[in-house]
């Protein structure tokens, strides 16, 4: 019973800190917000050049390519391990002054503008509210990750930096670990199955 009791305070006090941690770096996850979705209006509006449009849409096909086939159990293992990859990546690489996660930022926004303006060209607008609940659960976590990336760049501006990047560090993983992790379990289950559906 006092394990049981010493596990449920542990979780208990770890997702507060979590939380605590995303609000206390919210000004990070509002910045990556607000960039994603400016460059997602780019992908959407400004035409590009066909040798880059050329380069997404071959990208695009070969992440088809690797989920063709699939059973739904492995399109949503491919799905998380993919989003856990990049959200890890972009939150971990952000040691280096926060400029990876602002670049992440930026392809990831300007894919989705480009990807949703081909949809709706070929379905209406209407098409949009059929891919909208891939990204209820996908985009927050990948939100906080490179929000919390944002963060850990600025260590270096710190007087003590050292501690300061193992502080950092660890309520970041924290919250990867007990937020970000389950966010993107759903994300998976809810992308494989509308994917199987549609």
């Amino acid at each position: 019973m006092k394990r049981k009791n010493k596990k449920t305070s542990f979780l208990r006090e770890s997702y507060k800190e979590s939380f605590d941690y995303i609000r206390y770096s919210r000004k990070f996850i509002y910045s990556i917000i607000i960039i994603f979705l400016f460059f997602s209006l780019i992908g959407f509006f400004v035409p590009i050049p066909p040798a880059l449009e050329a380069r997404i849409l071959e990208f695009i096909e070969e992440l088809l390519r690797k989920t063709e086939g699939l059973s739904q159990l492995e399109l949503i293992k491919f799905i998380f391990f993919n989003n856990l990859q990049s959200s890890f990546v972009g939150m971990l690489f952000g040691i280096i002054l926060g400029i990876f996660p602002v670049l992440s930022t930026l392809a990831n926004g300007y894919l989705l503008g480009f990807v949703a303006e081909k949809t709706v060209k070929e379905g209406g607008i209407l098409i949009l509210w059929r891919i909208l609940p891939h990204g209820i659960f996908e985009l927050p976590a990948l939100f906080i990750s490179l929000g919390l990336g944002l963060k850990l760049g600025t260590f270096i501006f710190k007087k003590n930096k050292l501690k300061t990047l193992g502080v950092y560090l660890l309520k970041s993983i924290k919250v990867f670990f007990f937020i970000v992790i389950p966010l993107l379990i759903i994300a998976a289950i809810i992308e494989g199955i509308l994917i199987f559906l549609f």
